[in-house]
């Protein structure tokens, strides 16, 4: 598994004896360069220093695999199905916290205060400009199965953790029964055999291989802050599905403390700090991310896309109908 280390000291490094009073040590799925700058001014604002281990996998079982000797404080991550993963498995404890509970809507923190989001990114539809134009505010996930769409749909692979959650959302939304035949219309609608990421398929867009895209939101303003990137973003709309029936589907990156946690205090004044204007700010305008705190702007660019109505699922039901949503995927063989 690879790592990459950051922060001022090696969390490889840190055996089991003590631990300073002013330290917390973060496990992070989330890539170094869009958490550094919260947990340096984190560090400016309380003198606490913050210790980061990075990793693309494998951080539930290694925190497992450590027991009560982890160093982890803090866990970072992205999707619910990780959260819950973390949840499950006995590897996080609740937070009780008046500054939490007040930052973060309810639907988007678990219910027994065991993991809490930190930023929201919508699943979105991108729409060739020259072929298709803006698809109009009463276009919905469902019309992906419309035959209007065969062979012009393009998607990464079905087992996504993002396309995972969002076949469950269709199974709390409409009923297992209707989410599969939705699976199967929008399988029939595919291009080619999913493949790629999210930027993956905005470029099969601008190369005229499908006319429509399912990606996240945030992958756009990656794409239009990158040179060899920025053509593919011109060549689409982003669409938020979902205005007139039951939203558009949201999905999180979020936080948890380790079971474990050898700084305790100090673990939750920096997931309170992550909440914090200051920090959702940072957030929105590093990773073009939405800011789960209400009231916080959003970036200037991710505010120029306009906006969208939430569905307003609780996280903790996608998170439910996770294993459903991937058993279906596999019925339809949605990847072959």
């Amino acid at each position: 598994m690879k790592k990459l280390l950051i922060g001022s000291a090696v969390l490889a490094a840190m055996s089991a004896p003590a631990f300073s009073a002013e330290e917390v040590n973060v496990y992070s799925y989330r890539q170094p360069f869009l958490i550094e700058p919260m947990f340096e001014a984190f560090t400016a604002e309380t003198g606490i220093k913050v210790n980061v281990m990075f990793s693309k996998d494998g951080l539930a079982e290694k925190i497992e695999q450590e027991g009560e000797f982890s160093p982890a404080d803090v866990v970072l991550t992205v999707d619910i199905s990780r959260l819950a993963e973390l949840s499950s498995k006995g590897l996080v404890q609740p937070v009780e916290s008046e500054v939490l509970e007040e930052n973060i809507p309810s639907q988007y923190r678990d219910s027994d205060d065991e993991w809490f989001a930190l930023t929201l990114r919508t699943r979105n539809v991108y729409s060739s400009r020259d072929r298709v134009g803006q698809l109009g505010e009463d276009f919905d996930y469902t019309d992906l199965a419309d035959p209007e769409w065969e062979g012009k749909i393009c998607s990464r692979s079905g087992k996504n953790a993002y396309n995972v959650s969002l076949v469950a959302s269709m199974i709390v939304n409409h009923g297992e029964e209707k989410a599969k035949e939705w699976l199967e219309g929008v399988k029939a609608n595919l291009a080619r055999t999913p493949q790629g990421n999210d930027r993956a398929q905005v470029r099969a867009v601008s190369e005229e291989l499908c006319d429509l895209a399912i990606g996240n939101s945030y992958y756009l303003g990656k794409m239009v802050n990158n040179e060899e990137q920025k053509a593919w973003a011109d060549s689409v709309y982003i669409n938020f599905p979902g205005a007139e029936a039951n939203g558009t589907h949201v999905n999180v990156s979020g936080m948890a403390m380790a079971k474990y946690a050898p700084n305790q205090e100090n673990a939750q004044k920096l997931m309170e700090f992550l909440t914090s204007d200051k920090a959702q700010e940072m957030y929105a305008e590093v990773n073009y991310e939405y800011p789960v705190k209400e009231g916080v702007e959003r970036s200037e660019l991710v505010a120029s896309w306009g906006d969208f109505v939430a569905d307003d699922i609780a996280l903790e039901a996608i998170a439910d109908h996770h294993a459903a949503a991937l058993r279906l995927i596999d019925e339809v063989q949605f990847d072959l």
